[in-house]
């Protein structure tokens, strides 16, 4: 039996899973410092109830060194860090990482070359997400709620990212929600956290296409469940993407700094927009760790556009021309 321990408010994505027996999740416990110890001693004791045979670590920092050590697994596995002698001292046995120019592309190939290491293979390696039934009809009441239209004549677009260096210019997002509208007659629903609520209701706001903002309205549970019926995800480097392509939905993605070919997910359904820069990708967080890509800052909407359009026309999603 396989379980998984996640950060808190993460159980909803995995819920659903049939290959997974339990989910545990690391809450932050309110308190005072007495209270917080207390609780997270009973977490890890529930942990330990459980005599796993097997930790394997997939986070690659600091926590997950931590919580693979405290499960009491006798086999701890993770990948190596030549950044931390410490840390690889908190695994039984430590992965050598694959050769960048021999893996396949996409996020899941880091987790899938520890697996591989037993001799565990999966046929394909984009990872799957399934939406309760439950969750799938919040998430419809929602949408009628929102007066968003019905499934198949919208996109889902994510602007944002944990990162302000990973983002596109969100005048320019306006422009490509205003595009998807007046060109094709296809509805834009903004998703994002709850922080995230006040950027889309600007962009809703500055817009004069059809822009629905669900920012900040849906769990992460729902968020799939509502990426499950978009026409197609648009939006920059970040976890929506990925749990758009664990769901079947195609995804365009905006990559500055990052190493595109490690992260995007993998296959044809799967669309990216690269700068036109030789620097990139630097895997810098910004020029010279500024906090501002200039990569992102010059990419145009024409060049976005284009993708999005070839995009469409390429994988024949039905679009409805606008006069």
């Amino acid at each position: 039996m396989v379980s998984v321990l996640l950060r808190e408010g993460l159980g909803s994505l995995v819920e659903a899973d049939p290959h997974i027996h339990k989910t545990f999740e690391i809450q932050r416990y309110s308190g005072n410092l007495l209270e917080k110890t207390k609780g997270q001693i009973g977490f890890i004791r529930n942990l330990r109830k459980e005599k796993f045979d097997l930790a394997l670590d997939l986070r690659l920092d600091d926590r997950g060194a931590y919580m693979a050590f405290l499960t009491g697994a006798p086999i701890r596995v993770s990948a190596v860090d030549r950044t931390s002698v410490w840390r690889n001292w908190l695994f039984t046995n430590i992965i050598e990482p694959s050769v960048i120019a021999e893996r396949a592309p996409g996020a899941a190939d880091q987790s899938l070359r520890i697996v591989r290491e037993f001799g565990i293979e999966t046929g394909d390696p984009t990872p799957k997400l399934w939406v309760p039934e439950e969750t799938d009809e919040r998430v419809r009441r929602l949408l009628d709620q929102e007066g968003v239209p019905a499934a198949g004549r919208w996109v889902s677009i994510n602007p944002f990212a944990r990162w302000p260096y990973k983002e596109w210019d969100y005048e320019k997002w306006i422009q490509i929600i205003d595009w998807l509208w007046k060109e094709h007659k296809i509805a834009t629903v903004i998703v994002g956290s709850s922080e995230e609520a006040k950027s889309a209701a600007y962009i809703m706001g500055r817009s004069c296409g059809d822009v629905f903002n669900l920012a900040g309205k849906t769990t992460l549970g729902e968020l799939a469940g509502l990426l499950s019926l978009s026409l197609l995800h648009i939006g920059v480097d970040s976890a929506a993407p990925h749990i758009a392509a664990a769901l079947g939905a195609p995804t365009v993605t905006i990559y500055g700094p990052t190493i595109w070919e490690e992260w995007a997910p993998p296959g044809a359904l799967h669309g990216v927009i690269t700068p036109d820069r030789d620097c990139a990708p630097c895997h810098e967080k910004g020029c010279d760790g500024s906090g501002v890509s200039k990569c992102l800052e010059e990419m145009t909407v024409e060049k976005v556009r284009g993708a999005i359009q070839e995009f469409l026309s390429i994988h024949k999603v039905p679009i409805h021309r606008g006069a």
